[in-house]
């Protein structure tokens, strides 16, 4: 079921969208040349501790997965694409991360994510950072009254195509509020004018997975969680919890 907020619980989601900005921030200002992902996973958590917000990432097993995950983060390295459980892996000149962190708050939800480099990118790793961050842009600016989530995955796709990149078929963004993960699904690719209808009130979580190699195939590695590329190439991640508002779209985890 689709649960349509009102104006008063978009404003309570607003308020864990910016725990979740924070903690983002504070992951990825730890982020140094040798910094282990759990130190990362370590800022995000503080950040969440402070607010008195609880993690939906924490202890969150869906039935893919064989053990419930560790970390209120999700730090995936290189060539994975999403869901890396932080350990102590040392981070290196040049790696490109992406943190993705929940949290709830007063029983509501906000969830985005973020990738960067560590110290400075190659021209291939920037052009990909840049082209997962402009697809959320497009798929934000086409979360609107009468659009349909189609139009959102048309748009997010155009950008990835025409960067050259893949991105995986059965994972894309959804719905959120009062939990992590709602209906409706929102695909990474669609078909304009088709899709659930978008309307007032609606919550959404927005994230493109970009694949720098072009391909839509990924693995799972052997924790179960982890994600990667299938052809070993690097990968990109952000994503955005967006309220649909007769005004235009309502990014509620901005900082």
């Amino acid at each position: 079921m689709v649960e349509i907020k009102t104006d008063a619980a978009l404003d309570a989601m607003r308020e864990a969208g910016r725990v979740v900005a924070r903690a983002l921030a504070a992951a990825q200002e730890a982020a140094a040349v040798g910094v282990t992902l759990r130190e990362l996973d370590e800022a995000a958590r503080a950040v969440l501790d402070g607010a008195g917000a609880r993690s939906p990432f924490l202890g969150y097993l869906p039935s893919f997965a064989p053990t419930p995950f560790p970390a209120v983060t999700c730090v995936s390295v290189n060539d994975a694409l999403v869901h890396g459980i932080p350990d102590g892996y040392r981070l290196r000149e040049g790696d490109v991360v992406s943190v993705d962190c929940g949290a709830e708050l007063d029983g509501w939800t906000g969830d985005a994510a973020v990738t960067f480099a560590v110290g400075t990118p190659s021209p291939a790793d920037a052009a990909l950072i840049d082209a997962a961050r402009r697809a959320l842009d497009a798929g934000i600016a086409a979360a609107t009254v009468g659009n349909r989530t189609g139009d959102i995955g048309h748009a997010v796709s155009r950008v990835t195509r025409a960067a050259r990149c893949g991105s995986p078929v059965d994972f894309g963004g959804h719905g959120i509020g009062r939990r992590m993960h709602e209906d409706p699904h929102v695909a990474n690719r669609g078909r304009p004018g088709r899709g659930f209808p978008l309307r007032h009130g609606l919550t959404l979580a927005i994230e493109p997975m970009l694949i720098s190699g072009g391909g839509d195939a990924y693995v799972t590695a052997p924790d179960g969680w982890t994600l990667r590329t299938a052809d070993g190439s690097r990968a990109a991640h952000f994503e955005h919890t967006v309220a649909v508002t007769a005004d235009g779209p309502r990014v509620l985890t901005l900082p």
